[in-house]
């Protein structure tokens, strides 16, 4: 009578090995991929967040839009204005707001304030940014001699477009100046159209997004003593 064997032959031995292996790169590739897609999944949310937040003050700061007549007529540089200029991919625009927003109680000043939107190259990354500027307080004086904070509103913006609803003539137009007098002088657009262009995280392709703004000032504001 022959002993029975006891232990596991080197086939075995070899065949269980490469089913464990097989099982740990299965187990590997679903944890890869499983934080692959969570990562982008993530990236996608920060992006779309961010591009909410930047139309959302876009369209707060021009619902607040306005023009005075209590101020000189004759200055080179009013303290309220609603300037836009379609200049390649980012437009350039300049107007007075009151959505300045006063974040101490005792602070000397008010909700009035001239916002600038402009385009900046990233030195880094050779992509454009749409930056917000906000003046401290409205000046007579250039607006670039006046102290500002910047904020990025959109990083790696491809392109974005502003459009201003005419009411007069009812049509859409790229541009707008109220401190011209073959312009819109003393009067502002009732609706304010805004696109920003950027790239699909996924795809690569160019996705937009178009939300619109009313101005709710349409009248020069005019305090008679």
């Amino acid at each position: 009578m022959r002993r029975r064997q006891a232990g596991l032959t080197l086939m075995e031995v070899m065949i269980a090995s490469a089913i464990l292996a097989t099982m740990m790169m299965l187990t590997w590739s679903t944890i890869s991929n499983t934080s692959k897609v969570r990562g982008t999944f993530t990236s996608f949310e920060q992006r779309n967040h961010e591009l909410r937040m930047a139309l959302q003050r876009i369209v707060s700061d021009f619902e607040s839009a306005y023009l005075s007549k209590n101020e000189d007529q004759n200055a080179s540089h009013p303290r309220t204005m609603f300037v836009a200029k379609a200049t390649g991919k980012l437009p350039e625009i300049r107007f007075s707001t009151l959505g300045h927003r006063v974040l101490w109680a005792d602070a000397n000043e008010s909700e009035q304030t001239v916002i600038s939107y402009i385009g900046h190259l990233d030195p880094e990354t050779k992509t454009f940014d749409w930056v917000r500027r906000e003046q401290r307080r409205p000046s007579y004086n250039l607006p670039e001699d006046e102290p500002s904070e910047y904020d990025v509103l959109v990083s790696d913006v491809t392109s974005a477009k502003l459009e201003f609803w005419n009411w007069k003539n009812a049509e859409w137009q790229d541009t707008w100046d109220t401190t011209q007098s073959d312009g819109q002088k003393g009067w502002l657009p009732s609706r304010v159209r805004i696109t920003v262009v950027v790239k699909d995280p996924f795809s690569g392709k160019d996705y937009k997004l178009t939300t619109q703004a009313r101005i709710l000032l349409q009248e020069p504001l005019n305090f008679v003593q």
